[in-house]
C-alpha cells in the first residue's frame, strides 16, 4: 500500500493540498482559488518563464519554453494532459487525475488560452482516473472541448509522440522524430503534449502568482524501497536524498534507483546530493518523475539493476530491432550476474552496451536500460566484481519473471473518487522473444 504524507508544514499552493485521501470537487477547488480569471494568459505565461517551472514528465523542459513553441505557429493548436504513468515506481499522475482532476483541468485549460488552442485532451490508462476527470468535466465544463482518451499501460505509452499517435487512432506507440508534438502532432496541429503535474502546477502559479517560485520549486516524489511503505509526498528542491530517505523509513539506505528506470543506480556517497533537477543530471543521474527505490542494507544492488532491466525488455515496444535485441541482452547479463552464472566478459559487454546503445532507438526505453548496465558499472564496482567470482546470496534464484513486479508501486486510496464503469484492461504484454548470446553490441 502507498501512502501520503503531508509535508511538515505545508506552504500555500501545493499539488497535494490540504485533503490528498479525499476526492476534490468543484465546490472545493473553486473554493481554494481554483479556475479564478485574475491572472490571464500573458501574464501568467511571464510569471511561469520567471519561477523556472520545468516539465514533470521526466525530461524537465521549461514549461514556458514549450508553451511559447506551440502558440507561435500556423494552425489550430492542440493541448494534451499526459496522465500515462509508465515508470512502475511512480503513482504521483494516476493519483493526481483521481484525487485532484479539477487543479488537472484548469492547468489544462490555461495553457489552452496560452497557446491559443482550440481542443484539449486527457490522456490515462487508469480507469479509475478516467471516471474522475469525467465526473470533474460534467461538474465543471471547461472553456474548450476536452476529451478523454484511454488506452492500455505501457511503459512507452506516455511518451509524447506514442500520445499522439494513440489520440488519432493508431497505436500507442513512439514515432520517428521529427516532426515533434509541437511541429505537428493531433490532427497534424501544433500540439502541447503536458504531464498532469506541470499542469497542476500552472493552475496553481495563477491563482498564486506570488507563489511562483515555490510553486516551482516543490515536487511530487515517490518513494520506495527499504523497509517501509512506498510513499507519495511532495518535497522542495534541495533537500539531500540522505535526509529524504531517512524521514520516510530508510534511515540507512545504501543507494538508490533515480528518476524511476531513467535515472539509473547511484551508491551511498550519491545520496548526499541535493533534489534539484541541474545537481543531479550534473552528478550523472536524473530526477525524471520524480520515482527513487532507496536500497537497504542487504539489499543487493545488482538484483535491483536486473530487475529494472527485465521491466524494460518486457516493455519493449517490439518496433526497433536494436531496442528488442538490446533490453534482452543486458537483461540476461543482468540476470546472469544476480545468478551466478555470468561469463567472464560480462562486465566488458555492459559497458560495451551502455555506451553505444544509447540514441539508437525511436524513444528512451533503450537509453534507460543502458543507463542502467552503465550505472551499475560506476556506481559498484565491487559488487559486479564479487558477482563474477561467486554466487551473491541475496540474488539467489533471482528471476526475471518475478523481477519485473518488485519495483512496482500501488496508487494511494482516494475516498469518493468514482468507481471506474469497466474493470482494467489488462497491459498488453509482447510476446517473449529469445534472449541473444552476450556478443559485442546488439
Amino acid at each position: 500500500m502507498t501512502t501520503i504524507r503531508l509535508p511538515t508544514a505545508p506552504p500555500p499552493g501545493t499539488v497535494l493540498g490540504a485533503a490528498p485521501d479525499l476526492s476534490e470537487s468543484a465546490d472545493a477547488y473553486r473554493a481554494t482559488g481554483g479556475y479564478d480569471r485574475a491572472t490571464g494568459p500573458e501574464e501568467l505565461l511571464a510569471h511561469l518563464a520567471a519561477s523556472g517551472l520545468r516539465g514533470r514528465g521526466g525530461a524537465g523542459f521549461p514549461a514556458a519554453v514549450k508553451l511559447r513553441s506551440v502558440r507561435g505557429r500556423d494552425g489550430s493548436p492542440v493541448v494534451v494532459a499526459n496522465g500515462e504513468e509508465g515508470e512502475p515506481g511512480s503513482a504521483k499522475d494516476r493519483w493526481l487525475l483521481r484525487a485532484r482532476p479539477h487543479l488537472v483541468l484548469d492547468g489544462l485549460a490555461r495553457a489552452a488560452a496560452i497557446t491559443g488552442a482550440v481542443r484539449g485532451f486527457v490522456y490515462l490508462s487508469d480507469p479509475a482516473a478516467g471516471e474522475s476527470v469525467r465526473r470533474a468535466l460534467a461538474e465543471h465544463p471547461p472553456p474548450l472541448p476536452v476529451e478523454v482518451v484511454e488506452t492500455d499501460h505501457t511503459y512507452v505509452a506516455g511518451e509524447e509522440s506514442a500520445v499522439v499517435r494513440r489520440i488519432d487512432g493508431g497505436p500507442a506507440l513512439p514515432t520517428a522524430k521529427p516532426p515533434r508534438p509541437f511541429e505537428r502532432g493531433v490532427g497534424g496541429a501544433p500540439t502541447l503534449v503536458s504531464n498532469v503535474e506541470t499542469l497542476a502546477r500552472i493552475a496553481l502559479t495563477a491563482a498564486r502568482p506570488d507563489r511562483g517560485h515555490a510553486i516551482a520549486r516543490h515536487t511530487l516524489v515517490t518513494l520506495s524501497g527499504g523497509p517501509a511503505e512506498p510513499v507519495l509526498t511532495e518535497v522542495p528542491y534541495g533537500i539531500p536524498l540522505r535526509a529524504l530517505a531517512a524521514r520516510y523509513g530508510n534511515p540507512d539506505a545504501t543507494g538508490a534507483l533515480m528518476g524511476g528506470l531513467f535515472g539509473g543506480l547511484v551508491d551511498a556517497g550519491a545520496l548526499d546530493l541535493p533534489l534539484e533537477p541541474g545537481a543531479l543530471t550534473t552528478a550523472g543521474t536524473a530526477l525524471g518523475c520524480g520515482a527513487i527505490h532507496f536500497l537497504a542494507p542487504g539489499d543487493c544492488p545488482v538484483a535491483t539493476a536486473a530487475d529494472a532491466a527485465a521491466h524494460l525488455a518486457a516493455e519493449s515496444a517490439r518496433q526497433c530491432g536494436v531496442c528488442v535485441s538490446g533490453t534482452a541482452a543486458v537483461g540476461k547479463a543482468l540476470y546472469g550476474l544476480a545468478a551466478g552464472t555470468a561469463g567472464p566478459d560480462t562486465a566488458d559487454s555492459l559497458h560495451r552496451w551502455s555506451q553505444g546503445l544509447p540514441g539508437r532507438g525511436a524513444c528512451g526505453l533503450l537509453d534507460a536500460a543502458a543507463g542502467i548496465a552503465g550505472s551499475l558499472l560506476r556506481s559498484f564496482p565491487g559488487q559486479v566484481r564479487s558477482h563474477l567470482a561467486a554466487p551473491c546470496p541475496v540474488c539467489a534464484g533471482a528471476s526475471p519473471a518475478a523481477g519485473r513486479h518488485r519495483l512496482t508501486v500501488a496508487v494511494p486510496d482516494v475516498a469518493g473518487a468514482p468507481r471506474p464503469a469497466r474493470a482494467p484492461a489488462p497491459a498488453l504484454s509482447p510476446t517473449a522473444l529469445p534472449l541473444p548470446a552476450l556478443k559485442g553490441t546488439p
